[in-house]
């Protein structure tokens, strides 16, 4: 049977904080100061803080960032930005001895983990770099921008009992920009003519910047349901809205998406309400499927099976493929007859050792399901044809595919 579609989405409810927000302290004015510790990625706050100003040059910041001693700022906003970038120049910098050894050729999959723990070891020095924040979202600094918007949109609203808070400046740019990649949207050319066809990522959801995967979900041939009854769609995991949003574009007029973090689903509604098809949509908070039957169940899900290292990396890293095991094992239960799964993953895990194609249709046999047939894309974004990627060789040989799934 498959799961009638109320007219409108229903609320989302969310889980109110109940764990007490961690606690930086320092010393200054020879007094003991606290403040409450933001961090998104889930960094516990730097045990070891000192002040910082104009007169703090890049080689001692970065001299103490390195030893994981953490600068909260007291200059001028923007020579901080300066400074950011003088500690980021300073860390990218590759000796020679290192780039002699790193010449020698190692297998994918360590080149792949050697990557990751770069980035997480520049992540973390370059987050030694401090900026308060008043309970209003104010910055107390000379030439500070105004980013209480973009502070509310990531925090939530001001919560004036709350102090001053201190968080990282690299983080705080990542919330700035991601206001303004919310403010004015992603073109999304499988959505229509502009204006209407920009989907708008709130902060903590992943952007659809991979055009490829949307344009597959765009053209692939729907199917049909059974005789008599409407075509019923499910968007595992909908994020930002995208697919559901060009489902709808393409005439299905009953869709249930679903997402099990509460920001993704706000975002999602967000944008299917500018797209005006919130009568073709319903949200659902839920960990993969709803309940019923669909013709069509389509999921697009984190296409690296490796740890996250912070929230906003589970749209790409899905550890142990927790999230594309979920959706193969469930997938033939909540198919109406002659109903198609489409599956959407790029074979850059293949190519990065992670996972091998052998693998992949052994998990699609052993979860009784058959390839009806497989749409190849290959990607069109910038990362693909950089040469000084460390990742260039599987980046230049990916291909993203929809795989139609069917019951076997």
């Amino acid at each position: 049977m498959t799961q009638p579609m109320p007219n409108s989405p229903s609320p989302v409810a969310t889980e109110p904080a109940t764990n007490p927000p961690p606690v930086i302290r320092w010393l200054e004015a020879e007094q003991e100061r606290s403040a409450r510790w933001r961090s998104e990625r889930g960094a516990p706050p730097p045990k070891r803080v000192v002040l910082a100003d104009d007169t703090t040059t890049a080689d001692i910041a970065y001299r103490l960032a390195c030893e994981g001693t953490a600068l909260l700022w007291r200059g001028d906003f923007q020579n901080a930005k300066q400074l950011l970038q003088a500690l980021a120049r300073r860390t990218d910098q590759v000796p020679t001895r290192k780039r002699k050894k790193a010449a020698t050729p190692v297998p994918v999959a360590q080149a792949f983990h050697l990557h990751r723990l770069a980035q997480s070891q520049r992540a973390r020095m370059l987050g030694m770099l401090l900026i308060p924040v008043n309970a209003d979202y104010s910055i107390p600094l000379r030439r500070a921008p105004d980013v209480k918007l973009a502070c509310t949109e990531a925090w939530g609203p001001a919560n004036e009992p709350a102090g001053v808070s201190v968080v990282s400046l690299r983080e705080l740019l990542g919330i700035t920009s991601a206001h303004e990649w919310r403010r004015k949207g992603v073109e999304i050319a499988a959505l229509g003519e502009p204006p209407h066809n920009r989907i708008h990522p709130h902060y903590g959801v992943f952007s659809p910047v991979r055009g490829e995967y949307i344009h597959l979900v765009a053209t692939a041939h729907l199917p049909k349901p059974p005789s008599g009854q409407a075509l019923i769609a499910f968007d595992v995991g909908t994020g930002t809205g995208v697919l559901s949003a060009v489902l709808a574009r393409r005439g299905v007029r009953q869709i249930v998406a679903t997402d099990q973090d509460p920001r993704a689903l706000a975002c999602a509604r967000d944008n299917l309400t500018r797209l005006n098809v919130t009568d073709k949509v319903q949200l659902v908070q839920t960990d993969l499927f709803p309940e019923g039957q669909a013709s069509l169940v389509v999921c697009n899900p984190p296409w690296l099976p490796a740890r996250p290292s912070s929230p906003i990396e589970r749209a790409v890293y899905d550890e142990g493929g927790r999230m594309l095991t979920g959706f193969l094992k469930g997938l033939t239960a909540h198919l109406a007859p002659k109903g198609e799964g489409w599956l959407i993953l790029s074979n850059l895990a293949e190519h990065l050792g992670l996972r091998t194609r052998e693998e992949l249709l052994a998990a699609f046999e052993a979860n009784g399901l058959r390839v009806v047939s497989r749409i190849d894309a290959k990607p069109q974004h910038p990362k693909a044809s950089d040469a000084s990627d460390p990742l260039a060789d599987a980046r230049s040989r990916e291909v993203t595919s929809l795989w139609r799934l069917a019951a076997a």
